[in-house]
């Protein structure tokens, strides 16, 4: 069942997700080779902790961290480790926080120095994906409407889209109705109505869409050991058409990049 949000709600959501949007910033300033992931992991809880909300994952599942953190061939779910973050890798970097009983959950695929050109354009048409398949999220239509646009969009540069993960609803609890894939079939699906809350998240491989799971229980990886990008945005159906409550602003002023990708998805200008 869709669990319909009111405007009051919307705005309490965007709370959760703007702190999650303001760890990945701190994050972006703190990436970079010789850091481990487990330090990153210290600092975002700290970090979540210190802006009046708790981690979004750690024990949710019995997840053991803050953050997700899926390197090079990891789709998701990642360990923070002890391992070095190296020049040249990719790190996404999947974070939640729950505040005033409502969860934000967005990620960013990173990079770090000086990464191969194929593995850059990964992450572009990931990234761009993500907005094509936020377009569609509008009264009028279905759940795999926006699937099938993510999927025709990076299927068309050569790249697998991974079937067995998907985004969600979003709201009181972490994963609500309904799933969202990444791939499907226009006009098929649950409809769209007005006050409900979305993780839109694309998860695209390099080349096979196929994926294994490691021992340790969590952590995803391509089967044919290439790279994988993931990028995810809460958004939220308001009058009909999309809004987006996370934002990429924070990482992209602690990066130095210029962007006016989300100002569509905003009926009001962000203020950093």
């Amino acid at each position: 069942m869709i669990i319909q949000k009111t405007r009051e709600e919307i705005e309490l959501m965007r709370e959760s997700a703007l702190i999650v949007s303001k760890t990945l910033g701190m994050i972006a300033s703190e990436i970079k080779p010789g850091v481990t992931t487990l330090h990153l992991d210290t600092l975002a809880e700290e970090f979540i902790r210190d802006h009046g909300a708790v981690p979004g994952f750690k024990g949710l599942y019995d997840c053991p961290s803050t953050l997700l953190t899926s390197v090079n061939e990891q789709v998701v779910h990642g360990l923070p480790t002890n391992r070095p973050i190296e020049e040249g890798d990719i790190v996404s970097v999947d974070c939640g926080a729950l505040k005033n009983e409502f969860y934000g959950d967005h990620a960013y695929t990173f990079e770090i120095g000086d990464v191969a050109e194929e593995t850059r354009k990964l992450l572009r048409i990931t990234k761009e994906s993500l907005y094509v398949g936020i377009r569609e999220f509008k009264m009028g239509n279905r759940v795999e409407d926006v699937g099938s646009a993510i999927q025709r969009y990076t299927e068309a540069h050569g790249y697998g889209v991974v079937r067995d993960l998907v985004g969600h609803g979003l709201g009181r609890t972490m994963h609500e109705d309904p799933q969202m894939p990444n791939y499907g079939k226009r006009g098929r699906g649950k409809k769209f109505v007005e006050g409900m809350v979305v993780a839109i998240e694309p998860m695209i491989n390099m080349k096979s869409k196929n994926v294994k799971q490691l021992k340790d229980g969590w952590t995803i990886v391509t089967a044919d050991g290439k790279p994988s990008a993931h990028f995810e945005h809460d958004v939220a159906l308001v009058d009909g058409k999309p809004e987006l409550l996370s934002t990429f602003a924070y990482i992209y002023k602690a990066l130095g990049i210029e962007s006016n990708e989300e100002d569509e998805f905003r009926k009001v200008p962000l203020v950093l």
